[in-house]
């Protein structure tokens, strides 16, 4: 079950971040956030800016290489589990970084295909360059694997050019929890 809750357009750098520490602010343990889109779309601004707003130790960079990292928390809220899957090859490798989903705030980058393993409900934002984005915000990909947009270009030129305005799409997915943090996130989203 996924209930798209907000679609923003025309979202640049400076609002992804805002928008970060405005849904960290609102974060608690137990929320699972699923961050897509394709290199260079604002994955890792949003985390770290998430990281601000949920007051944790940072600095908070992309957990590529170690997949997965924990921020605690610096005001006795949830720490930020911040994992990176996007060399994951099965959701059973997601499985075994045995995360603490229940104690921590957790945002997965990469995601998509193997969250639904893990857990019941979450929240994904999809940052999707403006020119990949769909007219119609339901036609964004589901929880079926399916990208929300066009796979990065091996071209240089193309991995180092972040684009400059985003459509973001945020929707829960799941029965329960997702609904709780859906609606949390949504008064911030706007």
């Amino acid at each position: 079950m996924r209930d798209i809750i907000a679609t923003l357009h025309g979202v640049d750098e400076q609002h992804i971040a805002d928008l970060g520490r405005r849904i960290g602010s609102i974060m608690q343990r137990g929320d699972l956030l699923v961050l897509n889109g394709p290199l260079g779309a604002g994955k890792t601004t949003l985390t770290r800016s998430l990281g601000e707003g949920l007051g944790v130790r940072g600095p908070v960079t992309s957990p590529t290489f170690v997949l997965a990292r924990t921020h605690p928390s610096q005001v006795g809220g949830a720490p930020l589990v911040h994992v990176d899957a996007y060399r994951l090859t099965s959701g059973i490798e997601l499985d075994d970084l045995d995360l603490d989903l229940e104690g921590s705030a957790t945002v997965i980058e990469w995601g998509r295909d193997w969250v639904g393993q893990l857990a019941d409900s979450w929240v994904s934002i999809d940052l999707i360059p403006e020119e990949d984005a769909p007219d119609d915000p339901t036609a964004a990909p589901g929880d079926d694997g399916e990208e929300a947009s066009a796979e990065a270009s091996n071209d240089a030129d193309d991995l180092f050019a972040a684009p400059q305005t985003r459509t973001v799409i945020i929707a829960a997915h799941g029965p329960r929890r997702a609904h709780d943090l859906a609606a949390r996130v949504e008064s911030k989203a706007v």
